[in-house]
């Protein structure tokens, strides 16, 4: 557990951030870097994650080098967001699971997922995305959305979201406001999306709205609505909408993370140092650096220089640290010690479970699709 009163402000900083890292194992490198910057949390992705006893073996050395708990996290949503395809089993994605429009399979989605992700050494998985499944943003979204229909949406996030509890494992919201109407995609460069407020109230914040006490995380996108802010500030920058609408207007309590601050849809506005900076002042509780190692220290410097200096940032500085440490210690899924290493048995048992699964699910998405020709 973490003890507040024993974090110096270095340690507040590390709590305050979300990294991601290259390669496989931990080197001398990487281990003196989290041994540094002790952060909240890491992240794996596909060039990360090898085979199931490596990515085990990886976030338990990363675990154990940084001492608190962390959040150990990944991006696992099914379809093409699939970091295990290759080391368990191709899972389908939300758009094909919320088509059957069956509760029971949209809890048995986030449940075996979840049972991936503990298997391998995860607490955290950065889904489900609760975007709309609209035209503007379907070459860029996909499957990863469930229907156009808020309220379905809805159905599908409760459920997957008690899946992944069920397992022991975080969920997070994303993309808070929304990026269904996006028409470009966030990693490369930042949208805009001309929405009113009473349109944006009665579709795309519907999900936050309705499961604000629900999500243990939600993740705030590089998104513009200038309508709403009357600029080009991302949602992820915005005090408005972090403060303003997510916090005051939606009410909502858990913790709040940037997305990936290492994204074109914010980098070409601004620096790394800044948008580290920004995205705390405007309500975010933590900063997620997911691509190049240099960012990742940069925007912690920035952050310390600037609390450093700056008293009343400092003060923020501590109670976002505060607030982080209070999560993680009333979190069953962080006082969980990691499961043993993933045998092969243990692995092959996961594979067949994802078959069946999907074999449930076409079963399913036959009869969907006959109800809906009657």
């Amino acid at each position: 557990m973490l003890r507040k009163l024993s974090l110096d402000l270095r340690q507040q900083v590390g709590q305050l951030l979300i990294m991601g890292f290259d390669g496989t194992g931990v080197s001398g490198h990487l281990r003196a870097m989290l041994g540094t910057l002790r952060p909240a949390g890491v992240i794996l992705f596909k060039r990360n994650i090898a085979e199931a006893a490596q990515t085990h073996a990886l976030l338990l050395e990363a675990q154990k080098t940084v001492g608190n708990p962390m959040f150990r996290c990944v991006d696992m949503e099914g379809g093409t967001v699939d970091r295990f395809r290759s080391v368990i089993a191709p899972i389908p994605s939300a758009f094909d699971v919320g088509a059957t429009r069956s509760t029971k399979l949209f809890g048995k989605h986030g449940k075996l997922i979840g049972q991936q992700l503990r298997v391998l050494g995860f607490n955290t998985d950065f889904a489900p995305s609760v975007d709309l499944h609209l035209e503007a943003s379907g070459h860029v979204l996909g499957s990863r959305t469930v229907s156009a229909d808020p309220e379905e949406t809805v159905r599908y996030a409760r459920e997957f979201l008690r899946g992944l509890s069920d397992a022991g494992v975080l969920g997070c919201a994303k993309h808070f406001p929304g990026l269904g109407g996006a028409k470009l995609d966030s990693h490369h460069a930042l949208t805009s999306v001309d929405k009113t407020w009473k349109h944006l109230w009665v579709e795309d914040l519907i999900p936050y709205r309705a499961m604000h006490k629900e999500f243990p995380f939600i993740m705030v996108a590089h998104i513009s609505y200038p309508r709403i802010t009357e600029d080009s500030t991302p949602a992820s920058l915005s005090k408005k909408w972090i403060s303003g609408i997510l916090r005051k207007r939606i009410g909502y309590r858990g913790l709040i993370i940037s997305d990936d601050l290492d994204m074109g849809g914010v980098l070409n506005s601004t620096s790394i140092e800044d948008a580290a900076v920004e995205t705390l002042r405007a309500g975010s509780d933590l900063f997620l650096v997911c691509q190049k190692e240099e960012h990742v220290w940069r925007a912690y410097e920035a952050v310390y220089r600037r609390a450093e200096s700056d008293r009343s940032f400092a003060n923020l500085v501590t109670s976002k640290a505060k607030r982080v440490a209070h999560f993680k210690a009333k979190s069953p899924e962080l006082r969980t010690r990691m499961s043993p290493a993933p045998s092969q048995r243990k692995v092959e048992a996961l594979r067949r479970r994802v078959w069946e699964f999907v074999e449930e699910l076409r079963a399913n998405s036959m009869i969907a699709l006959e109800d809906r020709a009657l």
